[in-house]
């Protein structure tokens, strides 16, 4: 046992993943860094050991009641740990908003806002004092009851559901309605309601093509179809529904994204026209603070939203304590490099990162002390100047008497530690040992470090020769904009064909707004493919193998074994998504979710499979010595070697192993994957389809997540698309990726209404040069160290 004054946090015989019995010790009351390849087990002993451990230590001080829940949920595989404090997890949430979250409510500023109108807000004459509630849309209170407080509506108008009024009915004119029988049996109905269905669109009476697109009723004839020559078809009831009715019953109720996405091409999202886009009720609109309404302030930048509180922080002295607990909230956020952000802007809009450091600038408030404060990645989506400020934020945390836990690969964060645990040497089974616990310049003894070869300088170089690439813009230039939208003005820059483009500046400069643009608005383009850090699936249901289409001949494999001949198993059989085949406790999850009183729900193995997702029956069944549930848990690198012979399976597991995740398990839940590793499965999902004809690859931020050897491997399968006459275009913070491009554009200078410009273009060494540009002196320190 340790000392009760013992300064370590000791870990002992920790086996989560793939940690192979891991003894570690940690000091507390210093920011310690954990780092490794991506895969490695980092996050496995941060946050799967450590951070799991402290949680559930405090569920068994809360209530009996949670007790019960510690058992389905599992305690961590780890013997023992001493002196642990309780924790706080800011981890990069898998799971994303709902879209009535906003900065306002992550960061509790929405609360101050609605007190502050409540209280010190200037009423019409007469009017009631409203109680807080009453300015927020997500109550019944506060909800304008046209919109619901979305304030938004969604319409159709006869341009969007007719696009062109030559033809007639029944040659389709009426491009929202559904295709195939269902399309043709709308068809039917109008004709059998007396309707013309062969009469070009625009020649039918206005009243009558209103009636057609716009009605709500639904009449009910007999149709009589056509008679077909290989069939005779029976008369039968024919509902009508009108093609507004159709495409926003399909938009709000289908469960198909594909069906949601096509009904969405034909509405149009305005304003609401009650609230005009307030989103409340009109007695919330007509209180004031300031001169502004409380949707008014919340639409402010919180760089504009201080200043105004600050000039009128003295009209009361209930105004004075809000404004100055407002003021308080909104510092550490700007501080961060978030200050372009509006309490408004949806939470769902955010990126991981940016969601991350609201969290973490909520905490900096809370003034909690003697804690550990376990983070994952704060850097992620950081430009190196706001990677500064980030710093400064984890000092404070640590002065204040906390000890501060994070996973990160950001060279920056991991100089900047007192205490560096390096988890390694590979990922997968090739990880899971501490090679390293200590201070950081010792690293630099450790011969299997992956991080000190970068650290040091001992390697990390550019990953081509330069000059291997002819001048960009030989094969042509692709212009972009002009750009209006968010803070972009009128923005236009041009994109080299054949090259590879990194599309830089600080946070909220405009980066993703500015690749959101080129979309289908480029000549010479044969595809384009825009590949993004959305989850691959909300649900532990989807995952790896299903994603990348692997899954359906794994299944086929199986379904031809002797065995499942013999028992009349088909390829449904070993699906886990339909009845059949998959376990039913679970409905084939594999887990359960285990609901928690005041916390959020979690999951929890399934008591019946215990995780394999089927029935005892399905895995009777056996593959070269293996059940499906055995070969879902294989890591791509093993299921390689595994399905050496099988040429479909081992081509989507050749390129997964090319952009680096070899680590992952194929059955992986997409809950349990990051933004970055989501990223890159889309990316292996595309490299592995035969491509012809020029392609358009935009990434946001490939790099996120992916410590710097691992970058290298990214590199190398980006710069041979490149290599193969496609083109490349990517949001990047990662100066050596930058460095390595072979143009760069650059927005800025700032982040909110401080960017929104082209502030430099051209190849980095003229773009670590440019005047104005925060992105310069990164660049040109990274063009030094090659």
């Amino acid at each position: 046992m340790s000392h009760p004054h013992d300064p370590y946090v000791r870990v002992r015989g920790a086996g989560e993943h793939n940690l192979r019995g891991v003894d570690v010790d940690i000091p507390r009351e210093v920011l310690v860094v954990f780092t490794g390849v991506s895969g490695s087990g980092k996050s496995s002993l941060a946050f799967g050991t450590v951070y799991a451990e402290a949680q559930r230590r405090y569920f068994e001080s809360v209530a009996p009641y949670a007790r019960r829940l510690i058992h389905q949920v599992g305690a961590p595989r780890v013997t023992e740990i001493t002196g642990l404090p309780p924790a706080v997890s800011l981890q990069q949430r898998r799971s994303t908003p709902t879209a009535r979250s906003s900065v306002g409510t992550v960061t509790t500023l929405s609360n101050s806002l609605r007190m502050l109108l409540s209280r010190a807000g200037t009423y019409p004459p007469g009017a009631a004092r409203l109680d807080s509630d009453a300015f927020s849309p997500n109550t019944a209170a506060g909800a304008c009851p046209e919109c619901h407080g979305l304030g938004r509506v969604h319409r159709t108008t006869e341009e969007l559901l007719v696009p062109d009024g030559s033809l007639s009915i029944r040659e389709g004119a009426i491009a929202g309605w559904p295709g195939a029988w269902q399309g043709k049996n709308l068809r039917d109905v109008l004709d059998a309601l007396g309707h013309d269905v062969d009469r070009p669109w625009r020649e039918l009476p206005a009243r009558e093509r209103g009636w057609i697109l716009f009605t709500d009723e639904q009449p009910v004839v007999t149709v009589h179809p056509v008679r077909d020559a290989d069939r005779i078809q029976r008369p039968y009831q024919g509902t009508y529904m009108s093609a507004r009715r159709y495409v926003l019953k399909t938009f709000a109720d289908s469960r198909s994204a594909t069906l949601r996405a096509k009904a969405e091409r034909f509405l149009e999202s305005a304003p609401c026209p009650v609230c005009r886009g307030g989103r409340l009720r009109a007695e919330s609109l007509a209180v004031t603070f300031a001169g502004r309404t409380v949707a008014e302030l919340a639409a402010l930048a919180l760089t504009e939203l201080a200043p105004v509180l600050a000039a009128h922080r003295d009209d009361s002295p209930t105004a004075r304590v809000l404004t100055d607990d407002l003021l308080a909230r909104i510092a550490p956020v700007v501080e961060l490099g978030l200050g372009y952000l509006s309490t408004d802007r949806a939470a769902p809009s955010l990126s991981p990162g940016e969601l991350q450091r609201l969290r973490l600038a909520t905490q900096l408030r809370s003034g909690l002390f003697g804690v550990v404060y376990v983070l994952d990645e704060p850097s992620a989506g950081l430009h190196p100047a706001d990677t500064e400020a980030l710093l400064g934020v984890l000092d404070r945390l640590k002065a204040a008497g906390n000890s501060v836990f994070v996973v990160e690969h950001h060279l920056d964060v991991v100089r900047h530690a007192d205490w560096l645990v390096e988890v390694g040497p590979g990922a997968g089974e090739h990880g899971g040992r501490v090679l390293h616990s200590g201070p950081v310049a010792e690293l630099a003894s450790v011969p299997d470090s992956a991080t000190g070869r970068f650290l040091f300088g001992t390697g990390g170089s550019g990953t081509r020769e330069r000059g291997s690439v002819p001048v960009p813009g030989a094969r042509g230039w692709v212009e972009v904009g002009p750009v209006t939208r968010h803070n972009l003005r009128g923005a236009v820059a041009r994109v080299p064909v054949g090259a590879f483009t990194a599309v830089t500046g600080v946070s909220g400069s405009g980066k993703s707004t500015f690749i959101g643009a080129i979309t289908g608005e480029l000549d010479g383009v044969g595809r384009l493919v825009s590949v993004d850090q959305k989850p691959i699936g909300r649900t532990p249901r989807s995952n790896l193998a299903t994603y990348t289409g692997l899954f359906d001949t794994v299944r086929k494999v199986f379904a031809g074994t002797e065995e499942a001949g013999r028992l009349g198993y088909g390829v449904g059989r070993f699906s886990f998504n339909v009845p059949g085949g998959r376990c039913e406790t679970c409905q084939g999850e594999g887990f359960v979710s285990v609901e928690l009183l005041f916390l959020p729900s979690t999951y929890a193995p399934c008591p019946d499979c215990g995780g394999a997702r089927y029935n005892p029956g399905t895995l009777g069944v056996r593959y070269r010595g293996r059940n499906i549930a055995e070969v879902l848990d294989l890591t791509v690198e093993s299921a390689a070697a595994f399905f050496a012979d099988t040429p479909p399976v081992l081509r989507s597991l050749t390129t997964l192993l090319d952009v680096g995740l070899g680590y992952l398990r194929l059955g992986q839940p997409a809950t349990e994957l990051s933004g970055g590793e989501a990223q890159r499965i889309k990316l292996a999902s595309e490299l592995q389809r035969v491509r012809r004809g020029h392609t358009l690859y935009l990434l946001d931020e490939p790099t996120t997540g992916l410590h710097p050897a691992d970058v290298e491997v990214l590199m190398r399968q980006l710069r041979s698309l490149v290599g193969a006459g496609h083109s490349v275009v990517v949001v990047e913070h990662d100066m050596t990726v930058v460095a390595d491009a072979d143009w760069v554009i650059d927005l800025g200078p700032g982040g909110g209404a401080e960017g929104g410009r082209i502030v430099a273009a051209g190849p980095p060494g003229e773009v670590a040069r440019a005047a104005g540009s925060r992105t310069g002196p990164y660049l040109a320190r990274a063009l030094g160290e090659r």
